[in-house]
């Protein structure tokens, strides 16, 4: 007998990730931490991200509120993860990261790092550099567990070695000479050793304390299977993000082919029909969901909405040129009733710009503009500058 396969057509996926994500009224959290769980993790390569993504979704929204999750309750963590980009994750999350993640991701890095100690140090290279790197790594973590918290140039003065420096890219106009500071700070996190704390500046600034994960976090990152907590990271993808071709879970992971297929393996998610695409959702997950009320939204640069999945056709349309870069990072966006149908910035004198790329109607335009209002109340005189502008946010402060 032939096994029915469910149809999830493009509506419903809509109307999945409107409630999901948060994005319709009905569904807004109380808290940060619930908006972090509701999207398995936050993007924070612009610090400016996490706090405006949890704004779209919080029903009274606030910086303070953002800052008390990771700076006092510490139930949210800033950690590098999926891809090697920077996320903020619910700190229950954070072992399952760690080990479905980071840790591959710091053995590359460390492996790297020493090569490049070998070829590219500067004046000369540096002999034994695995040895060398491994030294570094512990006296590194030995001197911030003395001190509680530092500073980067305060660590350089307890670990000189920590000023040996790389000549990258010799001979090319891009060449540079830098410290390997950053480096060896970037693989201690992932390894989960150390964490970043509360910035120095306000809540734009990415110039981070480093605090030993223990002393940060209470018990500090629990050892995870890591073949477990990728099965755990795929069922919490599925979630929050699902159906969803097989393509978009290995590519937001970072994971290989055979990774994510060992995961979904165990997982033992359901085949669907997406409009000729073959998806996956999770097993318990089948039951269809209605359409919710006509809703707008407008979603910072680099939500992890629209970075939810490498396949974005279904809610892009053809505005990729206008609203992503040439990495792939998009800008700010307008939403309306599950689609992206316009970008967004806010202008020096505090304006919110909106250039919708098709029409939506008269009611989602003003509902739109209502939108561009509240947020713009919402700065009051802040002034955030997208870290990775895309065409069309450049053309509307220009």
């Amino acid at each position: 007998m032939t096994r029915q396969i469910r149809r999830v057509p493009v509506a419903e996926r809509r109307a999945r990730l409107a409630r999901r994500h948060r994005l319709v009224p009905g569904a807004r959290a109380e808290r940060p931490e619930d908006v972090a769980e509701s999207l398995v993790a936050l993007h924070a390569t612009d610090p400016a991200t996490v706090h405006l993504s949890a704004a779209a979704r919080l029903r009274d929204p606030a910086v303070a509120a953002v800052e008390r999750a990771l700076y006092t309750d510490r139930t949210l963590v800033r950690m590098i993860g999926m891809r090697r980009t920077m996320f903020v994750v619910p700190t229950p999350v954070a072992p399952v990261v760690q080990a479905a993640c980071a840790g591959d991701i710091a053995r590359a890095q460390r492996r790297q790092l020493a090569r490049d100690l070998t070829a590219q140090g500067h004046p000369e290279p540096v002999p034994d550099a695995d040895r060398w790197l491994a030294e570094v790594l512990d006296e590194t973590a030995a001197a911030l567990e003395r001190r509680g918290s530092a500073m980067p140039k305060d660590l350089t003065e307890d670990v000189p070695r920590l000023r040996q420096q790389l000549h990258m890219a010799r001979g090319k106009p891009y060449a540079a000479i830098g410290y390997v500071t950053t480096r060896v700070l970037n693989v201690l996190s992932m390894e989960g050793r150390i964490v970043r704390g509360r910035p120095r500046g306000t809540w734009l600034s990415s110039q981070y304390e480093w605090h030993a994960t223990g002393a940060w976090l209470r018990g500090g990152l629990p050892a995870l299977d890591p073949h477990a907590a990728r099965v755990e990271l795929a069922r919490r993808w599925l979630a929050a993000f699902g159906p969803a071709p097989v393509e978009d879970l290995r590519w937001w992971t970072g994971w290989t082919v055979a990774t994510t297929k060992k995961a979904l393996a165990d997982l033992g998610p359901v085949e669907v029909d997406l409009d000729g695409i073959p998806g996956l959702v999770l097993a318990d997950d089948l039951d269809p969901v209605p359409e919710p009320d006509p809703w707008v939204a407008l979603l910072p640069s680099l939500d992890p909405t629209p970075m939810g999945w490498a396949g974005r056709d279904w809610f892009l349309g053809p505005h990729r040129a206008a609203l992503f870069d040439r990495n792939g990072n998009v800008g700010p966006t307008v939403w309306c009733d599950g689609r992206i149908v316009g970008g967004w910035a806010q202008r020096p004198d505090g304006e919110i710009a909106v250039r919708l790329l098709e029409d939506v109607g008269a009611e989602a335009e003003a509902a739109v503009a209502a939108e561009a209002d509240r947020w713009r109340r919402w700065f009051g005189d802040v002034r955030v500058v997208p870290r990775f502008p895309s065409p069309l946010q450049r053309e509307l402060v220009s």
